[in-house]
């Protein structure tokens, strides 16, 4: 029996992007009826869709479904989450890590949600400083915490690929909100960030 992978997509948005995709390979000087290159069009329509699904979810629903009452009022820090996200000047990768902390006010979220809603927002065509700031406000509006702290570190495939080049930056963008808008609450969050207690 042959191998069957079962996809879940938009049918008539795939047979779209896979007529898109077929008219771009053919306008680079592609062969798209060669062995390598004849599945292509749909493999990428369906790719697209996947990079992009944050479109159809919505991250206040994700983090109200897991939200229970809790006194705890400390700092709680997710970080080292996996960021991959699309340039939306040059649909290029862009790719790091994110670093989320809130401070409960008489709520706690399941920790799987954090990492969820930045999945969410990246999975559209995105900057990175837009991308920061929505995960921040979304959690500040639908937890209503003390306050919330994001910062995310990234490397670009529009900078290392093409453009200037460069191989080796990184771009860190920061956002706060609340709390941690004293530099004593964003102190702490800093240090914890690039603390290596595990």
């Amino acid at each position: 029996m042959a191998y069957k992978k079962t996809d879940h997509y938009d049918e008539g948005l795939t047979d779209r992007l896979k007529s898109t995709f077929q008219h771009i390979l053919t306008g680079l000087g592609e062969d798209t009826s060669r062995e390598g290159i004849a599945r292509t069009p749909e493999r990428a329509a369906k790719a697209i869709q996947f990079l992009t699904q944050g479109y159809k979810q919505d991250a206040a629903a994700i983090l109200r479904s897991a939200m229970f009452k809790e006194d705890y009022s400390e700092m709680v820090l997710v970080k080292d989450i996996e960021v991959y996200s699309l340039c939306e000047h040059h649909m290029l990768p862009f790719f790091g890590k994110a670093h989320i902390a809130y401070i409960p006010n008489g709520h706690i979220v399941g920790l799987s949600k954090i990492p969820r809603v930045v999945d969410v927002y990246a999975r559209r065509l995105q900057v990175q400083e837009r991308l920061t700031l929505e995960i921040r406000d979304i959690i500040y509006e639908t937890l209503q915490p003390l306050g919330v702290a994001v910062v995310i570190e990234a490397r670009h495939m529009c900078m290392m690929m093409r453009g200037v080049q460069k191989q080796n930056s990184v771009t860190t963008t920061s956002a706060f909100v609340g709390e941690f808008i004293k530099s004593e609450t964003r102190g702490e969050f800093l240090r914890l960030i690039g603390a290596k207690l595990h």
